[in-house]
C-alpha cells in the first residue's frame, strides 16, 4: 500500500474535531445528517453557486488518503455515499448528482482527512468549471438541507 502524508504537524483535524463535539462556524452539530459505526455524513460547509446542499461523506477514522484507507473504511464511506446520493436526489428536487474525491495537493487535497463530496446537480449548472467560486455558506443556510436530508435517509445522527 502507497502510504503519502501531506499532513502538516500538530494538525488540528477539523472532521476528527467535529466528532469530538468540538465546534466552530464551518463544523456544526447541525451539518449532521447520518452517522454509521464507521463513516459519517455531514452538509458542506462551502457550496459551489448552483450546487446547494452538497454533503461531505467521512470515514471516522483518522485516515489522509485513499491510500490508507482500509477496505472496510472504504466500503463503509461508499455505502453511505450511495445512501446520501439517493436521499438528496428523493429530497432536494435535483436532476441528478455527482461524486468525487481528491488525494494530495496535485489533486486539489485541501483537508488532510479522505472525504467524499456528493453534489446535487442540475441542468447547465457548470459545478466543475466553477469551483473558484466557492463560498463559504453559514450554518442557518445549511440547516434547512440538513434537515431534508436527514428525514430522507433516516438514520441516526448523532455520535454515539
Amino acid at each position: 500500500m502507497l502510504s503519502t502524508t501531506h499532513e502538516p504537524a500538530g494538525y488540528s483535524c477539523p472532521f476528527c474535531l467535529l466528532q469530538q463535539g468540538i465546534f466552530n462556524e464551518q463544523n456544526q452539530p447541525s451539518d449532521i445528517v447520518a452517522v454509521t459505526e464507521r463513516a459519517y455524513a455531514r452538509i458542506a460547509p462551502k457550496w459551489w453557486p448552483d450546487n446547494p446542499g452538497a454533503v461531505l461523506v467521512i470515514p471516522r477514522v483518522h485516515v489522509e488518503n485513499i491510500y490508507d484507507l482500509s477496505s472496510a473504511d472504504g466500503y463503509a464511506v461508499w455505502e453511505l455515499t450511495q445512501r446520501v446520493a439517493i436521499g438528496i436526489r428523493a429530497s432536494y428536487g435535483c436532476e441528478g448528482t455527482s461524486t468525487r474525491q481528491h488525494n494530495e495537493p496535485a489533486g486539489n487535497q485541501d483537508v488532510w482527512h479522505l472525504h467524499m463530496h456528493v453534489f446535487p446537480r442540475f441542468t447547465d449548472d457548470r459545478l466543475y468549471q466553477r469551483q473558484e467560486e466557492a463560498r463559504w455558506v453559514d450554518p442557518s443556510e445549511r440547516e434547512p438541507f440538513a434537515l431534508q436530508l436527514r428525514g430522507a435517509l433516516r438514520m441516526p445522527f448523532t455520535f454515539d
